[in-house]
């Protein structure tokens, strides 16, 4: 039985991995820089949003399986590293396994002279809709951040439907819910998009009650409706309602999906969390087997949402992406998403959306220089972990 690959041809000799390097940079991402014998090098982005080390670890031991072999050979590698190791999947591994596949096809589409979209099938479409973050962790202001939104040229927002909640709380915590998402509409108008996100922190008692409030306002849709781990209740969730529910930031691969598609109207795989392009372009298709519309999740950095646009142009069901342009939590890191591109014109914003990437590869370029100086300037820095929320009895409450 072989136990080796077959042999390299001429084309791959050039493109035989030689290093890896991770670059920890604000506000919380992590930069991978894969580098070619032929001088090319590809870039991805596995990070887990608080588990920064924890990636970081998990691409450091998968490197040895991927140095020395053609970065081509997209597909069997990854297949190598997501089933060579007998335990498999969860956030780390496949969020690790992520930013690799991401740099390779980065190197792929630079080889080849081609953007990343022409090795997925081809362009189906010439712009994606794209929507920014208003409101917060805890939201509050979201007519006129949604407004500032709109004068940006956004026709589409999300927000957090709430702060804390308990497991069964008040009918005033419903208000408030409702009363923001009017807010929002009322401030956008009917052709704007407005996004409303539970972030699994709405428990079964009272999911139900929260989304019909909001859907006299007609929600763009409502994500993560309830935690992973409960898609057995999105069957009794979804029956009746008319707003669409969407989920799957915290879902990482097709095998995730499975229980969740038949019951959603949106799937929102995370590139750096979910696989990779490679996954998450099967995920899409699985996605559309369903009916289901497809909005990458992506609150991350430029890699990420480079990777995600191109699984979108190669879609046929994607329907809108996330940025985390302008996001709160970029604020206090005092640095941006654009800061670390040389080409900042590939993600703008125009009449609600992005357009199509022309440079091969990702067709992003990475400002090497302010990467490495944002990762030395970050080195020894606390790296960010999300809040821990408590109710007022002091038991933990999701976040």
């Amino acid at each position: 039985m072989p136990t080796e690959p077959a042999p390299l041809g001429s084309f791959e000799k050039d493109l035989i991995v030689e290093s890896f390097e991770l670059f920890a940079v604000p506000p919380r991402w992590l930069f991978l820089k894969i580098a070619t014998r032929g001088g090319l090098a590809g870039w991805g982005e596995p990070v887990v949003e608080g588990r920064r080390g924890a990636v970081r670890a998990a691409v450091e031991e998968l490197e040895e399986y991927v140095i020395g072999r053609p970065a081509n050979r997209i597909e069997d590698i990854w297949q190598v590293l997501y089933r060579g190791g007998f335990y498999r999947g969860g956030p780390v591994l496949m969020s690790a396994l992520a930013g690799i596949d991401q740099a390779l096809w980065d190197i792929k589409g630079k080889a080849l002279g081609v953007p990343v979209y022409e090795l997925l099938g081809g362009a189906v479409r010439g712009r994606i809709p794209v929507y920014g973050w208003i409101g917060g962790d805890s939201p509050d202001g979201v007519a006129e951040a949604a407004q500032r939104r709109v004068r940006q040229e956004f026709r589409a927002v999300k927000m957090n439907a709430s702060g804390r909640m308990g497991w069964i709380d008040s009918p005033q915590r419903i208000a408030e819910i409702a009363e923001r998402m009017q807010a929002a509409r009322e401030a956008v108008g009917p052709d704007v998009g407005v996004g409303v996100d539970f972030h699994g922190r709405i428990h079964r008692g009272m999911a139900r009650r929260a989304i019909e409030a909001l859907e006299p306002y007609a929600p763009m849709f409502v994500e993560e409706p309830v935690a992973p781990g409960h898609e057995d209740l999105l069957p009794g969730l979804a029956t009746g309602l008319r707003a669409p529910l969407a989920m799957g930031e915290r879902l990482y691969s097709r095998w995730d999906f499975k229980k969740a598609l038949p019951h959603i109207d949106v799937a929102q795989p995370d590139i750096s969390h979910a696989g990779g392009i490679s996954e998450t372009r099967r995920i899409a298709a699985m996605a559309e087997a369903w009916d289901v519309a497809l909005a990458p999740h992506c609150p991350l950095g430029p890699l990420a949402l480079a990777a995600s646009l191109h699984v979108d142009f190669a879609s046929p069901n994607a329907f809108i992406q996330e940025t985390s342009l302008g996001m709160h939590y970029h604020d206090q890191a005092g640095v941006e998403l654009l800061d670390y591109v040389a080409n900042p014109e590939v993600f703008a914003v125009q009449e609600g959306a992005m357009t199509l990437p022309e440079k091969p590869g990702l067709g992003v370029e990475i400002d090497e220089a302010v990467v490495r100086k944002e990762a030395g300037r970050a080195s020894g820095q606390r790296a960010w972990k999300n809040p821990v929320w408590r109710l007022d009895d002091g038991s933990v409450a999701e976040w």
